[in-house]
């Protein structure tokens, strides 16, 4: 046998290789998408569809039958809370025509402190002014704000004593 009729049987026979491992390979990718069709079918039928569960911070909350006190914060901001008479424990803030749901959170110095995790709103009333802060960048969204009835000035006649004279002898 001739050299030239060796290499010749060895390239034919590199050829046939090679065409033979093509077509297996496109049989195996074509049976792997019809096995992963399959599959994906049967996952989707499968999987009833549950009703997702309410998620109280997440969704606004129902403003009916509430007291409405609107606060005027400086920069302009403003800020609405509705609070129900039955619940004690939730307010309903609006910020940025956005409405929240607050949750109250205990406290020790008499403040009424409400929280929304989810967003990272706080919003803390006390008797002179209220202020709204975000837990989640450290800083405050509204402060210095004040409704209608923190607005109106102090009279300090009626609560101060008549001045009396007091004579040392």
């Amino acid at each position: 046998m001739s050299i030239s009729k060796l290499f010749m049987a060895c390239s034919l026979a590199l050829a046939s290789l090679t065409l033979a491992a093509g077509a297996h390979a496109e049989t195996d990718t074509t049976k792997k998408v019809v096995k992963k069709a399959a599959a994906k079918t049967t996952k989707k039928a499968a999987k009833p569809v549950e009703p997702k569960a309410p998620d109280e911070e997440a969704d606004e909350p129902s403003i009916t039958d509430s007291a409405v006190t609107e606060f005027d914060c400086e920069l302009g901001n403003k800020i609405t809370i509705y609070a129900n008479t039955n619940d004690e424990a939730h307010i309903a803030l609006r910020w940025k025509k956005r409405l929240h749901r607050l949750t109250r959170v205990g406290t020790t110095t008499g403040a009424n402190r409400f929280e929304n995790k989810l967003y990272g709103l706080i919003w803390i009333g006390i008797p002179a002014k209220g202020m709204l802060l975000d837990s989640k960048q450290n800083r405050q969204l509204a402060n210095e704000c004040r409704n209608a009835e923190q607005l109106k000035p102090v009279s300090t006649a009626a609560t101060e004593p008549s001045s009396t004279k007091i004579t040392i002898q």
